[in-house]
């Protein structure tokens, strides 16, 4: 296992510490999990990004389409 060394002000550290005693963790199991929930929280909102601008795509599409279907509808009423 690899060590990291992390340079923090002592309020910081306290946070930490009170933390890791409360969940009856050690401090270093405290930063992963940390760290790992993070990562998942990023991997979320990227998600969501993406299937939001997906979403954008499929709307833009079904306007797309729905400006042609109503062109449709038209044709040829007008000369009647």
């Amino acid at each position: 296992m690899k060590t990291i060394t992390l340079k923090t002000d002592d309020g910081f550290f306290e946070k930490v510490n009170a933390l890791a005693k409360h969940l009856h963790l050690t401090k270093s199991e405290l930063i992963r999990r940390s760290i790992t929930e993070f990562e998942l929280h990023i991997q979320k909102k990227e998600m969501k990004e993406q299937m939001k601008q997906a979403s954008m795509r499929v709307r833009e599409a079904n306007r797309e389409m729905m400006s042609e279907f109503d062109d449709t509808l038209k044709d040829g009423l007008d000369n009647v």
